[in-house]
């Protein structure tokens, strides 16, 4: 542990599908859901051969299923095919000031709303559940900015509250990529632990990578919290410096 703890009840998206569905259903009522048929390998396709989507920046989704009759969607049905859900959008611009890289512009296009397993997809649930817990700030990594116009657009079509949003820069390997585990990377505390490296290495890193040298370790966590300034977050990505002398196995 590093001296950080959550105090709020478990919650699990899995026992909420309830929620998901209503707010869908009144996405639906305002005509602004429509059923898409498309494989990933079509949709590809179509953004290879389409560059600007109708209601999107390119490389979107490109609006196959958009507007198609009710008796093609029948014949999609009859093949077996079981749909996802979009939102049918009106290509309109979201602007929002990010606490870290100030004011951003995005244009909203025709986002999955539920993937074809029945399976609730992100930017829903996701704003389902912040309005739900109450959340008024939202902190995670700069490669989910792109999606923030879309999640603010639903809140608005569903009357929900905006929180503010604080984007912070990835943490990346030596090629710029971000870190992932599925690449045998050091990205946890067991893993670093293995490979020699102790808890409180990780926060004296963390509180440096934040500019702050004074942070020795996990019993000076409270004081890095207390004494952040998000102002002090620059845009670009942080190397990742601990571990690259040692093999994880």
């Amino acid at each position: 542990m590093i001296g950080l703890d959550w105090d709020g009840d478990v919650v699990r998206q899995s026992d909420r599908f309830d929620r998901y569905t209503e707010a869908i259903d009144r996405l639906a009522e305002l005509g602004l859901v429509y059923e898409c048929y498309c494989t990933r390998s079509e949709i590809r396709a179509e953004i290879a051969a389409a560059p600007q989507a109708p209601h999107g920046p390119p490389g979107s989704y490109p609006g196959t299923c958009r507007d198609l009759s009710e008796a093609e969607r029948r014949r999609h049905r009859s093949d077996g095919r079981p749909p996802a859900l979009r939102l049918r959008s009106d290509g309109r611009a979201v602007t929002f000031r990010d606490r870290v890289h100030g004011e951003t512009t995005g244009v909203v296009d025709d986002v999955v709303l539920r993937r074809n397993d029945g399976v609730p997809a992100y930017n829903l649930a996701v704003v389902v559940d912040d309005a739900a817990q109450g959340i008024t700030e939202v902190v995670r990594g700069d490669d989910l900015l792109s999606s923030t116009p879309r999640q603010i657009a639903l809140q608005q079509l569903l009357g929900l509250p905006q929180p503010e949003f604080v984007h912070v820069p990835l943490v990346v390997d030596d090629e710029g990529r971000r870190l992932a585990k599925r690449r045998g990377e050091p990205v946890t505390l067991g893993d670093l632990a293995a490979a020699g490296i102790p808890t409180d290495d990780v926060v004296a890193w963390i509180g440096a990578s934040l500019g702050r040298s004074d942070v020795r370790g996990s019993s000076d966590v409270p004081g890095l919290v207390d004494g952040f300034d998000v102002a002090a977050l620059g845009t670009g990505p942080v190397p990742w410096t601990l571990g690259r002398t040692r093999t994880i196995r």
